[in-house]
This record gives structure tokens, C-alpha cells and sequence, in this order.
């Protein structure tokens, strides 16, 4: 145990093969969005670069495909129904756009992007950060500091997300301070029966949508980074996010900014509010269907309940190197929460089975993606609980069970390896935490059998010593695996070392 009191196998001190975190983590030295932008242009001239209609429309389908199953928090409907009118008008009414909606746009586009097949690493890369780049301009047009939107929002969350993929963790970190401290403005963290009782259902609806994604994404990354949650206050229950709301038509004829601005007082929103235009019939594409919204809202409601007790019982402590159990019987209750929360999942999140899933993958493939982010998330957590240790306190860390849990988080990435490949080879936040787990397994299997009779006899060691040679194989088979080369090298190294320090 290292002398501040934090425990060895929670990888928050762990010495890395190069002095610097920065190949691990994303840190880079150079800003994140390029700069193409005259001082005159405005959004006119962000606008100018945009992708043709028949390239937007394949890059948004493909948003819809990789990221809205795991992050759903954007009503496609009337996103549609706007983004279809924006490309109706003439390229001088397109200028007259809220550029926070062409932010948006932008934003989706990068990410889009990012799970398209290119002919290299490089040249997919190098487009995404363009339209990333527009989408910080648009902002910048927006003027994101002083004023903000649900569109805002959205617009910045998806960028951080952008920045992760793009191996800048900490750059999305510092930019998600921004959108959350927007958040907390437009009162997202406040139950909007309270705070805006006039709004519709709908809009009600994709307030709590979006806080609980910010609330997400707070939590988790701050788990990775061992840095401290922000999204700490709220009164949002998680149970008002209801599928019955969701299902209504309430709303749909209304803007859904009405009640999601904060605006200069002397904007032209505020002195000249625009009316609000009527929806455009809807394609088959723009519409959820109601068996899939009311799985989104369990997935949703599952990953909420999840954060509460990950940014209570890890985020909070892991930031400042303290042991997560205070006792023996602490950290027994903590895994029976854990265990329980689990428990009171929906089945179909629950399902561990590869064969199982490999079936289910071609023909639900949004409830397969939901289950493995879920399953990955859950039990990176309960292995890092088992692992814990507190020497003073008499807590020990209990390594067949951390095993066994890492054994079902790392194979929450293996699955999503087998089934979807390319994305698995673009989502940062998965494949950092296959890392530590696989070098969390390999730390364990390090300690000598004398002090563990176990290790010779149980299966778990034998099978998690197979899993961090699957982990290596990924590695070495497939080139940049994880985008940036520098860090995909360190990672290995760094595993690879681990790996030979194995002695089961």
C-alpha cells in the first residue's frame, strides 16, 4: 500500500514505462480545434465548408447507428424535422441559422465520422477535427460563454466525447467544465416540474435527458482520470425520466427551446422571440418506435442509478487517493449495493452470454451496444471495489473475486471487438478501461501463489491470465487499434511488462 493510503490496485499510482501520463491519458500539447477561421466570416463561412446534403445524411445515419444507442439523449424527431428545413432553405437564409443548431450539426458530423471506414487512420482523423473545428466556430459564433441552449449543450457534450475518440482525455475533461457549469445555469440539474412547470412534456423530457447524459459523463470520465466529479448537485429524480412521457405527442408542435436558454438579456431571443414553425411529416428513419424508446429509458435509468453510486462510493475518493472501504464490513456493503443495483436491471442489460449476444447482435444491435456499455461500466467498478484495500482499516483485497469481475468487464470489450469491430477500435472510454482491467489482472496474477494456496487450483486465474493474452493479441494484431500510435505503444509496453511479471 502507498504511504498516502490509496491501494495499489486502483491504478491511480502506478508507475508508467515513460515519465510522462500523456500517451495513456490524451494529453497533448497543441489546442485540440484547428483554426481555419477568418476574423469576418462568421457563420456564413462555417456554413460554406458543410458537407453536401447526401454526405450529412449518411453521417448523421451513422451517429444514429454508433452513438445515440449508448448516449441517447437527442429526440431524433425534431431533430430531423429541423435538420431537414435547415437544408430546405437557400444558402443566404442558412446564415440567419442559431448557430448553436449548426454546432450541432457539426458536432454529429465529427462523430459520425469518426466511425466511418476511410482508406486511412490519418485522413479519417484529419476530417473529423475539421468538422469538430466548425463546430467549436459555430460556437464561437454562438457565443457559448455568455449565453447557452439545450442545442449548446448538446453541441459541447458530443464534442467532448469527439475529443476522447480523438485521444485528448483531458482536453474533453477541461471542456466538459464548460458544458457542465452550462448546465447547472440553464438549472438541467433541477427537476423541471419545479424549475419550468409551464414546458411541455417533451421538452421536461429532454432536459432530464441531457443533464443525465452531462451527469454521465462527468462521472465516468472522472473515474478513468481519477479527477474529481462536478455534476454533484441535482434533484432530478430518476424515475421522472418515464417512457410514458417519452411516448407522448406533447411538445412536438413547439419549440424545444422555449424554456432551455440562457440568454444576454439584450439577445434578439429575448427582445424578438421567433416563432416557432410546425413539424414537416416525418420519413421512416426520423421516427423511435415505441418498443425502443421505452428500452432507452430503462438503459438510461440503469446507467443513472449506476453514476449515483460510482460518484458517491469512487469518483469522490479515488480523486484524492483515499481507500474506497473504511472497514471490512463497509466494503462488504458496498459490493452488496452493487450487487443489488444489479440485480434490478432489466434482463435483457443483463445478459452475459457471448452466444447469447453474438445472435442477438445483427438483429437488435442498439439493445446489444446498451448492454455490453453497461456490463462494461458495472463490472470495471465491482473489480475495482473487490481489488480494494485499506491495510490500516484491515481491509483486503478479495483477488478471486476482483478476477472474476474484470474477467466480465474485459469481455464486455472483447464481445464488442467480435460484433462491431470499427467501433470498437474508436471508443476511447471502452478501450481505456480494457487496458486497466487487463493490467489490473495481470498486477493480481503478480502476486506469488505461496500467498494465495488458491492460484494453483481455481480457474479464474488461469482463464484471467488467458484474458490479458487476448487483451496483447488485440494489440499486436491490429495496428493502432486505439488511433493514436503513441499511445496504443504505450499501453502495450506498458501491459506487455506487466504481463511477464505474471507468475501463475
Amino acid at each position: 500500500m502507498s504511504s498516502n493510503g490509496s491501494s495499489p490496485y486502483l491504478l491511480s499510482n502506478v508507475p508508467y514505462s515513460q515519465s510522462s501520463p500523456s500517451n495513456v491519458f490524451g494529453i497533448g500539447s497543441q489546442h485540440p480545434f484547428s483554426n481555419y477561421w477568418t476574423c469576418q466570416g462568421g457563420l456564413p463561412e462555417v456554413i460554406s465548408v458543410m458537407p453536401s446534403k447526401e454526405q450529412a445524411d449518411i453521417l448523421i445515419a451513422k451517429y444514429f447507428e454508433a452513438v445515440d444507442p449508448v448516449y441517447p439523449f437527442i429526440h431524433r424527431r425534431s431533430f430531423y424535422a429541423d435538420y431537414e428545413r435547415f437544408w430546405s432553405k437557400s444558402q443566404e437564409e442558412k446564415g440567419n441559422t442559431d448557430a448553436s443548431f449548426i454546432a450541432l450539426h457539426y458536432a454529429m458530423y465529427a462523430l459520425g465520422t469518426q466511425f466511418m471506414p476511410f482508406p486511412s487512420y490519418e485522413e479519417r482523423s484529419q476530417t473529423a477535427e475539421f468538422y469538430c473545428s466548425a463546430a467549436n466556430q459555430a460556437l464561437r459564433v454562438y457565443s457559448y460563454l455568455n449565453r447557452t441552449s439545450m442545442r449548446a449543450i448538446q453541441a459541447m457534450l458530443l464534442m467532448a466525447y469527439f475529443l476522447m475518440n480523438d485521444n485528448h482525455a483531458s482536453d474533453a475533461y477541461a471542456w466538459a467544465g464548460i458544458h457542465l457549469r452550462q448546465a447547472y445555469a440553464m438549472r438541467l440539474h433541477r427537476d423541471p416540474d419545479i424549475v419550468t412547470p409551464d414546458a411541455s412534456v417533451l421538452e421536461k423530457q429532454q432536459r432530464r435527458k441531457l443533464w443525465q447524459a452531462v451527469f454521465h459523463h462527468d462521472t465516468f470520465l472522472t473515474v478513468l482520470l481519477k479527477l474529481p466529479p462536478t455534476a454533484t448537485h441535482s434533484d432530478v429524480p430518476v424515475e421522472s425520466l418515464a417512457d410514458e412521457h417519452e411516448l407522448s405527442l406533447d411538445g412536438l408542435d413547439s419549440c424545444l427551446d422555449t424554456h432551455s436558454r440562457v440568454e444576454n438579456l439584450m439577445s434578439i431571443n429575448v427582445i424578438a422571440p421567433q416563432a416557432c414553425e410546425p413539424l414537416r411529416p416525418a420519413l421512416p428513419h426520423h421516427i423511435v418506435d415505441p418498443a425502443t424508446m421505452k428500452s432507452d429509458v430503462a438503459f438510461m435509468r440503469s446507467m443513472w442509478h449506476l453514476g449515483n453510486l460510482v460518484q458517491e462510493n469512487f469518483s469522490s475518493p479515488s480523486s484524492l487517493s483515499l481507500p474506497l472501504a473504511n472497514s471490512p464490513r463497509h466494503k462488504d456493503s458496498l459490493i452488496a449495493a452493487f450487487k443489488r443495483l444489479y440485480k434490478s436491471f432489466p434482463s435483457h442489460l443483463t445478459t452475459l452470454d457471448a452466444l447469447t449476444l453474438q445472435q442477438q447482435a445483427p438483429h437488435h444491435p442498439r439493445a446489444t451496444r446498451q448492454n455490453l456499455f453497461l456490463t462494461s461500466n458495472y463490472y470495471h467498478c465491482l473489480m475495482l471495489l473487490h481489488a480494494s484495500e485499506n491495510e490500516n482499516a484491515g481491509v483486503e483485497p478479495n483477488v478471486k473475486c476482483a478476477l472474476e469481475a474484470a474477467h466480465e468487464a474485459i469481455w464486455s470489450f472483447f464481445k464488442l471487438w467480435g460484433f462491431y469491430e470499427s467501433e470498437a477500435g474508436v471508443w476511447w472510454v471502452f478501450q481505456h478501461r480494457a487496458f486497466e482491467e487487463a493490467l489490473l489482472i495481470a498486477h493480481l496474477l503478480a502476486i506469488p501463489p505461496q500467498q494465495d494456496p488458491m492460484a494453483v487450483r481455481d480457474s479464474i486465474y488461469g482463464t484471467a491470465k488467458d484474458d490479458v493474452a487476448r487483451m496483447l493479441q488485440i494489440m499486436d494484431q491490429n495496428f493502432r487499434y486505439g488511433g493514436s500510435l503513441e499511445m496504443h505503444r504505450t499501453r502495450k509496453d506498458v501491459l506487455r511488462e506487466a504481463f511477464e511479471k505474471i507468475v501463475i
